[in-house]
């Protein structure tokens, strides 16, 4: 596709500037955080010497991914109320994080999934199914922020064909590697701070300038969004997408349980809360995301709609990248080449700092939980063994991101990153909860749970029409699907609840007085402080 046909009068060098100028001021910023960087305390959790306000930003920079940015506004643009459901999703998550999961993950772990889990059942196969699901889960998210930047390059630098946008999704990966190679947890938290400024500040001007060509009058923009369409008053109510039969409302209700539940699993989410000093922190920082992500996902509706109104839902449609690119399209639309080189930048930095926290938590997770605690049985020669162990497992990560990138470079971003979401829903969710609330929960309860739940809903994935049998799908032109839903939730999440429980009653393991211990620990703090020091 020939750049003059997607935008006219875009620059792609005033693109490439920016966007330079941004890697190289978070370069420069994460070469200093890595200055303090000595111990695995430090790489792995940035020394615990973020405040609660501080980590909050960096969780709504690493939460508010290609997905949010690209794919909400798109998916806004084009189904309309509809599309609007995906940041309801998205939001509401996190009230499951902030009362079932934060505070009592930030006292009971150091690092990583594993170590809470292994704090009250037998360390080494836990921990090795931990890493496992942390690895899968980080690996669907990878794939969603290298399908977003290869869309993006398509459409804002004129790259045209396979081989171009698969180089640009190489100097992502390669970016993203260095990031993490450096800086660790800090300089990781570091850009994704900056990334989320940028990001609130880019969509509050576009928002405002959005409002602002219709009289700061939401009907107006709404009733201008619906005529421009040629939907009419079809884009603001239920049904665009959802809801024409039973299998797509079915369809829907298995998206959302999967995003309501899937944030409280995701393990980069996660691992942000053990980068604050006290459990006091953990809350106030997930208070703080919440509020950004909330005024965020306001303005998406904005942008959405605008994006209907102002450039039409054909010319998105059309565009390279499909849905992906109403954000830039509007942009252009309302700024010209500079507004539309910012918000490019945003968008480039948004998969950056997203991918550069998939990677770490990814590595992290099988340098601390599979290397030190299963391959080394807790007996590591030195802590900078570990931490090379991680930088190692970051570069593998990274080559194997990018490869998938340029596999799934055509599809939806939102859609991509609905699937993590019922991967960390099914693998992850049930055992947390189980471990934190449980009493009887054991072992092979937490054995059956993660695989089980990972193993159905990779198998339910790769069976769905997401992967084949309709055109939209990732092979269009193969039909292997037995399972009608595109999204796994609905069946996955029950599927591996049960299991966890079915583990367990089987099993005469009894762990009880492991979860006293656990139980105190997760609700008053006691002992975490001692727990992180190791």
């Amino acid at each position: 596709m020939n750049l003059a046909q997607s935008i006219e009068g875009n620059n792609p060098i005033l693109n490439i500037t920016i966007f330079a100028l941004f890697v190289v001021v978070t370069l420069v910023v994460v070469f200093r955080a890595s200055r303090n960087t000595k111990t695995a305390s430090d790489y792995y959790a940035a020394g615990r010497a973020f405040s609660g306000p501080q980590n909050g930003t960096a969780i709504a920079g690493d939460y508010l991914s290609a997905a949010s940015f690209l794919g909400i506004a798109g998916a806004i643009a084009v189904y309309g109320y509809d599309g609007f459901l995906y940041s309801i999703g998205f939001l509401v998550a996190w009230l499951v994080a902030l009362l079932l999961v934060a505070e009592l993950l930030r006292n009971t772990g150091k690092f990583t999934m594993g170590d809470v889990l292994a704090f009250r059942m037998r360390q080494r196969p836990v921990r090795a199914a931990a890493a496992t699901s942390t690895i899968a889960v980080s690996f669907f998210y990878l794939l969603a922020q290298m399908a977003g930047a290869g869309a993006l390059v398509s459409l804002l630098l004129g790259v045209e064909g396979d081989v171009g946008q698969g180089l640009v999704i190489a100097v992502v990966g390669v970016v993203m590697i260095i990031y993490v190679l450096v800086g660790g947890m800090k300089g990781t938290t570091w850009v994704q701070i900056i990334k989320a400024g940028l990001l609130i500040a880019g969509t509050f001007a576009m928002t405002v300038w959005v409002f602002g060509k219709y009289g700061f009058n939401l009907s107006e923009l709404l009733g201008s969004a619906a005529e421009a369409s040629g939907e009419g008053d079809t884009l603001l109510n239920p049904g665009a997408k959802y809801g024409v039969d039973s299998a797509t409302q079915l369809d829907f209700l298995s998206l959302g349980v999967a995003l309501v539940l899937g944030t409280a699993g995701l393990p980069h989410v996660l691992m942000r809360f053990y980068t604050v000093p006290t459990s006091k922190d953990a809350r106030k920082s997930v208070v703080w995301a919440i509020s950004l992500i909330g005024l965020f996902y306001l303005f998406t509706l904005v942008l959405g709609y605008g994006a209907a109104a102002i450039v039409g839902t054909d010319t998105i449609n059309n565009a390279p990248g499909g849905e992906n690119s109403a954000a830039p399209l509007l942009a252009h639309a309302i700024g010209g080449p500079v507004l539309l080189g910012f918000i490019a930048a945003v968008a480039f930095a948004t998969i950056l700092a997203v991918v550069a926290g998939l990677t770490i938590t990814a590595s992290a997770s099988f340098a601390h939980d599979v290397y030190a605690n299963v391959i080394k049985r807790g007996k590591v020669d030195s802590k900078n063994t570990e931490v090379r162990v991680a930088r190692i497992t970051a570069c593998v990560i990274g080559a194997v991101a990018i490869l998938g990138g340029i596999l799934a470079k055509d599809q939806n971003v939102a859609f991509l990153v609905a699937l993590a979401f019922a991967v960390a829903a099914s693998a992850n969710l049930p055992t947390i909860l189980y471990s934190l609330f449980w009493k009887r929960f054991n072992t092979s309860g937490a054995l059956w749970s993660i695989y089980g739940g990972l193993s159905v809903t990779i198998v339910l994935i790769v069976f769905s029409p997401a992967v084949s049998g309709t055109e939209n799908s990732m092979i269009s032109g193969a039909d292997f699907s037995w399972f009608p839903l595109q999204n796994p939730g609905l069946v996955s999440i029950p599927v591996s609840f049960f299991l966890g429980w079915l583990g367990t009653v089987l099993s005469s393991e009894h762990l009880e007085d492991k979860h006293k211990e656990m139980e105190v620990r997760s609700l008053t703090g006691a002992g975490a402080e001692k727990a992180s020091a190791h």
